[in-house]
């Protein structure tokens, strides 16, 4: 029998390692852990504001660091990444059967033939090419960027093809998936990644050796074995506040039981995971206890129970500094 977990052990574990207890220096191994695991950016600017949940001093413009880069990531979404790492990001997904690796090679042949040292939106890109969204397979060859501001198309260039095997890839990738989501699965690694679960199971198979079977509320489960002593470390104070944005890796991509283990409450389960643009999650003291939503300078937020004047005036802070392009301060709305 593998280690038991508790439901506040995982989450307390998940908010450590997410840094959002405490926020780190702005430092670029700081962003690098921040977007450990990737930080999708398919919202507008989702990407800088969980870089603020996490690291200290963050701007509008620091999505754009030196140190990050954007591309097609899992599930062919935008997302900001350690430029280092873009490779795990890119390469691991490449598809393993005969068919999947053919049709991304290929897309990305026609592309490079076409842009060459040019960088063309994705617009005029598939206009040329005549492909639609069919473009974005060429990212798993690792050698398609992009750069999407939120306003307009991304732009997209060819960059050198990784010397990196993308099974060295995908089990990098997995393991960044255990530290920053974990304990999971080989299947929920296959939904977030986007890759078959015929590889996910292979990769998680291939990691055996460095993996801990746990015991958790969800049942049988996979904690890297180096993560053990920090599910296992005392629980530190939570943050008073922190504003997620839509997409933010803390309640991404759950499902079911998944979801319930975050957020207990089916109605309040509701009001997060909408069947429309999710908003952002509003965790207070450790717990999500409602949502918010950004229109232009106004911050609306709407919580699920009653908040203390303390935990209020901490929330106000967060909105506050909101790390913005506003020519106006932000003003917080209270939705009852």
């Amino acid at each position: 029998m593998g280690l038991k977990l508790t439901r506040r052990q995982i989450l307390a574990f998940r908010r450590r390692v997410g840094a959002l207890d405490a926020r780190l220096p702005n430092t670029v191994e700081s962003l690098r852990r921040a977007a450990w695991a990737g930080l999708q950016d398919s919202m507008p600017r989702a990407a800088v504001l969980s870089l603020h949940a996490r690291v200290q001093k963050v701007e509008p413009s620091t999505w754009e660091h030196p140190s990050l880069a954007q591309l097609w990531g899992p599930r062919y979404q935008v997302y900001v990444v350690p430029k280092r790492d873009f490779a795990l990001f890119s390469l691991a997904r490449l598809p393993e059967e005969e068919k999947g690796r053919l049709r991304a090679q290929r897309t990305a042949e026609r592309i490079h033939a076409h842009l060459r040292d040019r960088q063309m939106t994705d617009r005029e890109l598939g206009t040329a090419v005549r492909m639609g969204n069919e473009l974005r397979y060429a990212t798993t060859t690792g050698t398609l960027a992009i750069r999407w501001g939120g306003a307009r198309a991304p732009v997209v260039w060819a960059v050198e093809e990784p010397e990196l095997d993308p099974a060295d890839a995908r089990r990098e990738l997995a393991r960044r998936y255990l530290h920053v989501f974990g304990p999971a699965t080989a299947d929920r690694f296959a939904r977030w990644a986007g890759i078959s679960q015929r590889s996910a199971n292979a990769t998680f198979a291939s990691l055996e050796g460095s993996l801990l079977p746990v015991r958790s509320p969800l049942g049988d489960e996979w904690l890297l074995a180096g993560d053990e002593p920090a599910i296992r470390a005392s629980e530190t104070a939570a943050a008073p506040a922190r504003l997620l944005p839509s997409g933010d890796p803390y309640f991404l991509l759950l499902q079911g039981a998944e979801r319930e283990l975050l957020v207990p409450r089916e109605n309040q389960r509701q009001r997060l995971w909408t069947s429309r643009v999710w908003p952002g999650a509003l965790l207070v003291d450790g717990e999500i206890r409602g949502t918010w939503r950004r229109a232009q300078h106004t911050v609306r937020i709407e919580p699920w129970t009653r908040l203390s004047s303390g935990a209020r005036e901490a929330v106000e802070a967060e909105a506050r500094a909101l790390p913005l392009p506003l020519d106006r301060p932000i003003e917080v709305v209270w939705e009852s």
